[in-house]
């Protein structure tokens, strides 16, 4: 894989590509959202009869795990987190900007001739998943904790006391399996891509076009898998029978 142009700051590092897919993609999602949203006919057309479909997939999904009226109220973040990753996880499929630095730059932590990648998918990169899985799983205990106090704690120590560490365990397993899960199939694809890119140039019988069309349905496999557990991990919390 290309290296990536990084930037120290207050002892922190930051990955300028994953910055930039991350802005583009959150600019592609207001996009075409307030596309699709501008016009609001009773007889749906274009691009909000496609957001409108969306709405109604994703609906279904909160449909089946919360009430109607706690299922409204996160359908907007369903919808969201929905768009947000399958747009992420195409991006890298269509859109690879890679370049070749010729003398090393400091600042960015780029070597003298290195293959540089300016842009990919920002769930590529692992510290991205890992931080949308945790603070849903933080968001969700939260909710469950304010919900009911004494319900919520109490669950950690049933049916008996003795299996608080394997709930605990349990919880931090959720949010690992979450991130990983996404974040191991867009690379995989990510790799295969640049790998079969380098060797058609090579050998012309390699199938790229195909793996290119198979790793944009595995990216919106994957927004689905994402949205459901997602959808999961809350509904677990704020249930009336949790």
């Amino acid at each position: 894989m290309e290296i990536t142009p990084k930037i120290k700051f207050l002892g922190l590092t930051f990955d300028l590509t994953v910055m930039i897919g991350t802005l583009v993609t959150a600019v592609l999602v207001l996009i075409i959202v307030l596309a699709a949203t501008r016009r609001r006919d009773l007889r749906p057309r274009g691009m909000q009869n496609i957001m409108e479909m969306v709405i109604e997939f994703i609906q279904g999904i909160t449909n089946m795990m919360l009430d109607h009226k706690k299922a409204a109220r996160y359908l907007g973040f369903a919808v969201t987190t929905f768009l947000f990753i399958f747009i992420a996880n195409e991006l890298g499929v269509i859109v690879m900007i890679t370049s070749e630095a010729h003398h090393s730059i400091p600042w960015l932590g780029l070597p003298e001739k290195a293959e540089v990648s300016w842009f990919k998918s920002p769930t590529s990169d692992i510290n991205v998943t890992v931080a949308m899985a945790f603070a849903i799983t933080i968001y969700a205990h939260l909710a469950g904790f304010f919900k009911g106090p004494k319900t919520y704690l109490k669950h950690y120590v049933q049916p008996y006391a003795w299996m608080l560490p394997l709930h605990i365990i349990d919880e931090l397993a959720k949010p690992t399996t979450h991130a990983a899960r996404l974040w191991a199939n867009i690379f995989a694809g990510e790799v295969l891509i640049l790998i079969l890119a380098e060797g058609a140039k090579y050998i012309t019988w390699l199938p790229l076009g195909a793996w290119l069309g198979f790793s944009l349905f595995v990216g919106a496999i994957q927004a689905y898998i994402f949205t459901v557990l997602a959808m999961v991990y809350i509904s677990q919390k704020i249930a009336d029978e949790h």
